[in-house]
């Protein structure tokens, strides 16, 4: 078979190509490029920036007309580098882990990665095996969301709010005391004194850091937490079930309140419906405050408050950290903590305390009775 290239050969009109996978070489002469600017788009490199987007696109067009895919076990042999994470997160879906993953595969797209992801829905054996199976799979290094870390690995490892001790780590983290003093701060200006704080489950790994900074917030302004109105969600469920559980315990318990700071935009969005089904409103009898300011907390209804946690800020700088490791700019065993800031974002779930309508008898009530069907599980 003749080597020539495509459109050079016998018989094809200039621009015609025969369908063969051209290689990185064909796709070069055929664009009238170098085949390193071809290259550094192509995969993405850090370097395609400095090329103008009609470039890259025209690079991206001509590669899929000519079947052109690159070679990455040839790339890999060549410089040794499987180019390959691993991220571990605890679920996948709306929320939290989801909006970080946008931020981690946009970072690691753009500077030429593959990743696996693993979820391991909190279960002890897939924490223990899953290191050890993206390790079998020569990635590069690893990328651990809300996953308690518990020994040193070979390869670089970065956490999102891990909140992990171990030697070489690299913790990206957010303030939670920045994000309690937010929180408390726009229901206590509200005027709001009986406030319900939903902690966090056990497993999360944010549960204890921002009890402790709620804690410590409440004590500075002098705002009393009344433990009839501290409720943890109790199940595992990424869904607004928890949520939702928590505060029908609340309202069945008749402590009155009028506001919740909920551990998740997700239970908050759970805990608005338990409060409506109690014949309250929101936020003219209850003010509710969530936490990470998912894509959906906008398009609630009422439109959620929250403490924006900046997830992709985090996803991105977790792969920088981690690329800088990789390229051996930190050495091993150095630890560093990466410390993010947190926003408030006041919508129309929170108002002041409207003292002709008072939660007191509504939260008395016996409980409405628990629709399972209606709520997503």
């Amino acid at each position: 078979m003749s080597k020539s290239s495509g459109p050079d050969r016998p018989g094809k009109q200039p621009g015609e190509w025969d369908g063969h996978q051209a290689n990185l070489a064909e796709l070069a002469r055929y664009l009238k490029l170098s085949p390193s600017t071809v290259s550094r788009v192509i995969n993405r490199t850090p370097g395609a920036r400095s090329i103008p987007a009609s470039t890259q696109d025209r690079i991206f067009s001509a590669a899929e007309k000519l079947n052109y895919h690159p070679n990455m076990v040839a790339k890999s042999l060549r410089k040794q580098n499987t180019y390959t994470i691993g991220v571990i997160v605890p679920e996948i879906g709306e929320g939290y882990s989801s909006t970080l993953l946008n931020g981690i595969e946009t970072s690691l797209v753009s500077n030429g990665y593959f990743f696996f992801v693993v979820s391991h829905m909190h279960r002890e054996e897939l924490l223990r095996e899953y290191p050890r199976m993206l390790l079998a799979r020569a990635v590069e290094g690893i990328i651990a969301v809300d996953t308690p870390w518990r020994e040193a690995l070979r390869i670089p490892v970065v956490t999102v709010s891990g909140h992990n001790q171990i030697s070489g780590l690299t913790n990206i983290v957010l303030n939670h005391r920045r994000a309690a003093e937010l929180a408390l701060g726009h229901l206590v200006d509200l005027g709001h004194r009986k406030i319900v704080i939903i902690k966090g489950q056990d497993f999360s790994s944010d549960t204890d850091t921002r009890w402790e900074a709620i804690q410590y917030t409440a004590k500075r302004k002098n705002l009393e937490l009344d433990p009839r109105l501290v409720v943890q969600l109790a199940t595992e469920s990424s869904t607004s079930m928890p949520g939702y559980a928590a505060a029908k315990a609340l309202i069945r318990g008749g402590t009155p309140f009028t506001a919740v700071f909920a551990f998740n935009d997700v239970s908050a969005i759970g805990a608005i419906r338990a409060i409506r089904e109690a014949g309250l409103s929101v936020p003219e009898d209850v003010s509710v405050v969530g936490f990470d300011d998912i894509p959906s907390a906008a398009f609630q209804n009422p439109a959620l408050t929250t403490i924006r946690q900046p997830l992709q800020t985090m996803g991105t700088l977790a792969v920088e950290h981690l690329l800088g490791r990789i390229k051996g700019k930190q050495p091993a065993d150095e630890s560093e903590t990466v410390t993010v800031e947190p926003e408030l974002v006041i919508r129309s779930s929170t108002a002041p305390v409207n003292p002709a309508r008072r939660c007191d008898e509504a939260t008395a009530r016996p409980s409405v009775s628990l629709d399972r069907n209606s709520l997503q599980h």
